[in-house]
């Protein structure tokens, strides 16, 4: 275990006077994720630095950035509040005075260089570097539940770590690696606020969303019936393992090749829909190899969120703060899925849920996209988390791009997730994460690259 130890631990405000107070009311794109755990990820930075200069430089800058960011995204460093009794409304709410807790930590083991490979690791190693939300208190009629905590560690003389988590009902990926790379800019321009180009100032009107069907209330109503947990609880992972593959623009190429050839016809083949098949395929098929009897008729599904802020009419601007995905999903037999044609079928369901529900506000204003996730088994669930749009590699505190980025949501979840993103190397690979016990990632990886030998 990381032996550590705290070098601060301190609240982190938006500056005096600097910010407005501000509540806005959760949306129907929002109260699904009180659900949901919380997102968690960490960048790794390369940075040969000692003890004493991460005292008196990193750290006293990264507070004064993360305060001037704050002021741009105030709810961060506010709560969620979650009525207790069943006649009120939740809310994101900022007063002044709230702020975001934040830990500068030392750890003593030499491992930064196992963490930030792509060949599996426990994924246990990274907890320590991960922080934990505050406890909700109660005020006046409703819960408060912090939205973001940030732990920062210094690996002397290898490197830096910025831990994050974040409640997903306060917003989403698209709002979160805003943030990110707002607060990387600002430290790394010293404070100054004529680089924060406008894409990383958040848009906060909510009245823009129409929601004609009611679907608010809605979907409110079966959020509160469900006792939603408002405490961070942080499960460490002990029996798995957490590879990194890498996806190059030439495979992509050949495996969309390959589908086109066996169906001209299929129209919606992007390099998301080949990767996701491709992986969603090889994880079914490896479960068979390492002996799991499966009934033949179970069905199979995959899940993705997509982002709908240009989809709504009018659009949202892609500044919009809060959450703006609606689910997407696909299913088949496990049978034709594990068959020769397996990888065709999957690439073409994929491809028709996403091009199905692209253009179709219709589906998504009258919540029918909620409805359709209850008919989900989530054991048999292929999940992404993340986008290849966000590049969370071009984050750079002034220390030069991340060495990795780990999104360590992926641990959690009754089925599988895999995190998707940009590669840090080259333009149009993807990087894939993906999380699993030993004998099944042993599996895996032997599938996955026999079947990219033979392209």
């Amino acid at each position: 275990m990381a032996m550590a130890s705290v070098i601060e631990q301190c609240q982190v405000a938006p500056p005096p006077g600097g910010a407005a107070e501000l509540t806005l009311p959760l949306t129907y794109f929002d109260h699904m994720w009180l659900a949901f755990g919380r997102n968690r990820r960490i960048l790794f930075y390369k940075l040969p630095i000692s003890k004493p200069d991460f005292v008196q430089t990193i750290i006293p800058s990264l507070k004064h950035s993360l305060s001037l960011t704050l002021k741009h995204y105030t709810p961060l460093a506010g709560n969620i509040a979650c009525p207790l009794n069943s006649c009120g409304y939740p809310e994101l709410r900022y007063v002044t005075g709230d702020s975001v807790f934040v830990t500068f930590f030392e750890t003593d083991m030499d491992n930064f260089n196992y963490l930030i490979g792509n060949h599996p690791r426990n994924a246990k190693d990274f907890y320590p570097f991960i922080p934990q939300l505050a406890e909700p208190k109660d005020a006046p009629g409703v819960q408060l539940a912090p939205v973001l905590a940030i732990k920062v560690t210094l690996f002397p003389n290898l490197g830096i770590s910025v831990g994050f988590s974040n409640h997903h009902a306060a917003c989403d990926g698209n709002t979160i690696v805003r943030f990110t790379r707002a607060w990387a800019l600002l430290n790394k321009f010293g404070g100054d606020e004529q680089y924060l180009e406008n894409e990383f100032v958040p848009f906060y009107d909510r009245s823009i969303i129409k929601d004609p069907h009611e679907q608010g209330t809605a979907i409110w109503d079966v959020m509160k019936n469900a006792k939603v947990e408002m405490r961070d609880i942080i499960v460490t992972p002990l029996d798995k393992v957490r590879r990194t593959f890498i996806i190059g623009r030439e495979d992509i190429t050949k495996l969309k090749n390959l589908i086109l050839s066996r169906q001209p016809s299929l129209t919606h083949v992007t390099s998301f829909t080949i990767t996701c098949a491709y992986v969603w395929t090889c994880l079914i098929k490896s479960e068979v190899v390492i002996g799991e009897e499966i009934d033949e008729n179970v069905m199979e599904f995959f899940g993705c969120a997509a982002d709908c802020r240009a989809r709504l009419n009018p659009p949202l601007p892609p500044s919009y703060f809060g959450n703006c995905l609606v689910g997407y999903n696909a299913k088949a037999r496990h049978v034709d899925l594990v068959g020769k044609e397996g990888f065709t079928i999957a690439v073409k369901l994929i491809g028709e849920s996403i091009q199905k529900r692209m253009k179709d506000e219709e589906w998504i204003l009258n919540g029918n996209w909620f409805k359709e996730l209850y008919t989900v088994d989530m054991k048999r669930c292929l999940s992404i988390v993340g986008s290849p749009k966000f590049d969370l590699y071009a984050t750079d505190f002034g220390w030069g791009r991340p060495e990795k980025v780990e999104s360590v949501s992926i641990d959690s979840g009754e089925g599988v997730s895999i995190s998707l993103s940009k590669s840090k190397d080259s333009d149009g690979d993807l990087e894939v994460g993906l999380s699993l016990s030993k004998t099944r990632m042993n599996a895996f990886v032997a599938i996955f690259t026999h079947g990219l030998s033979f392209l």
